[in-house]
Formats: C-alpha cells, structure tokens, sequence
C-alpha cells in the first residue's frame, strides 16, 4: 500500500521513497509513499521525476493498476526493488490542477446552493474542466450568472480544509456525496473530505489550493445541453 503523501499536504513537492515492486505492466515501480498525484477523480496524474543512485528517470504517468500505485519511467530502465529514491513533482502543472480542482467544487458548490442540483459528471485538465447538472431553465445567461456568482466566492478568499474521517462520520455530514451517484466504493473505512468553508462541504481525494483567492479568474468557456435537465457548463481560468 502506497502513502499518498498529498492527501495531507498538497504543497509537498519532494519526497523520498523506498521501491517496493515493480509493474508487470509498462516500466513502471510502486514505491512505499509518494508525492505524485495518482489518476483519479477526473484529475490528471501528475509528472516530474525520480533520482536513484545518480540516476535520473523522468516519470511520464501515475496510474492505479492491479499492482498497486504505479509510477511509470520513460527509457526502459528502472530503481532496483529496495533502492532509495527521491520523487519530485512538475510544480507548475501540479498548481494549475490544483487551482482548476478547486474552481470546479466552488461552481459544484455555488449550483448545489443557489439550485439545489446535483453533479451527473465532471473532468478537468489544466485550467479548464466541465461539470454536468441536473438544472432546469436553463440558458447561457444563467450559466454567466452561475460563473459570476463563482469569482464573487474566489474573491472571499475562503479557506480549504482537508478532514479524513471514519466512514460512519463522514457520512453522517449532510449532503456530503454531491454526484446524483455515490462513487465511493463500500469497503474505504476513511473519508477524505474538502471544506470550502462556508460553501461546500464535500468527499474528495483530488489536490487543491489553500485559499479560494488562489483559483484566479474563472471564465465560462461554453455551454452544452445534454437533456431535458442535464446540462453542461465548461469553465477556464485566465
């Protein structure tokens, strides 16, 4: 089982490690814990590199697979199992993911109060993602609203507060699944939840900003209907 270094300090850039396996697929290793965000969730997998005795190896994906937490290496050489490493991010792409995560749950956030609607999907990249709603009346007039409504919360400079809870307690929290699905598989015992306190309260595992201040600009990019009320209102961060 890999720590997930992340899930408690999303700011660590660096870490060493201890290689545990090796992945029977592609050239990849599982190490002991790492900093490396992991594809899930609908946030993109981190890059960056890992040193090993003088060695240098750039990681080009992180991946869950049947083996556990991969790293993947480009080349086709790889750390020994047992080597000590060291695992450093790409800061610059890791920030814009954060910032763009976090300006996804503030318009989750801001539709879930001022509408009452539920997320039906959602993905982001790097300072851009999309969610889907089940929303009635609506019109790109009212997803400008909506998105106007988002930079007035970014401006608050609300904090975000990263809790990982009991399942039992996690779950006792109102309203804390915001898809019109719960994804969260039966056996975690831990919630991982996001507070942007004073608007939303919802389970996560993806990396965000520390204060709302931080998204930046959000702007709407386009809108999409996908039904009679599942709507779609992409967003970017200037």
């Amino acid at each position: 089982m890999t720590t997930l270094l992340y899930h408690t300090d999303a700011y660590l850039r660096t870490c060493t490690a201890t290689v545990t396996g090796h992945s029977t697929e592609g050239n990849g290793v599982i190490l002991d814990q790492t900093v490396a965000y992991c594809t899930s969730g609908g946030q993109p997998h981190d890059t960056g590199t890992m040193r090993a005795d003088g060695q240098e190896y750039s990681i080009s994906e992180v991946k869950k697979t049947a083996d556990g937490v991969v790293h993947l290496l480009t080349g086709e050489s790889r750390p020994a199992v047992g080597a000590a490493v060291t695992v450093t991010i790409d800061w610059e792409r890791r920030y814009r993911l954060m910032r763009t995560h976090s300006a996804m749950h503030l318009l989750c956030g801001v539709v879930f109060r001022d509408y009452g609607a539920l997320v039906t999907g959602g993905n982001m990249d790097i300072d851009e993602g999309r969610l889907d709603f089940e929303i009635s009346d609506f019109t790109p007039e009212l997803a400008q609203k909506i998105v106007d409504t988002v930079n007035v919360e970014v401006a608050a400079d609300r904090p975000l507060v990263v809790n990982i809870l009991p399942r039992a307690e996690a779950f006792a929290i109102p309203d804390l699944i915001r898809t019109k699905i719960n994804l969260l598989p039966e056996g975690i015992s831990e919630i991982r939840t996001v507070n942007i306190v004073g608007l939303d309260l919802q389970a996560d595992g993806g990396t965000h900003v520390a204060r709302t201040s931080e998204v930046g600009t959000v702007t709407l990019l386009k809108t999409r209907s996908k039904g009679a009320t599942n709507k779609r209102i992409v967003v970017g961060l200037a």
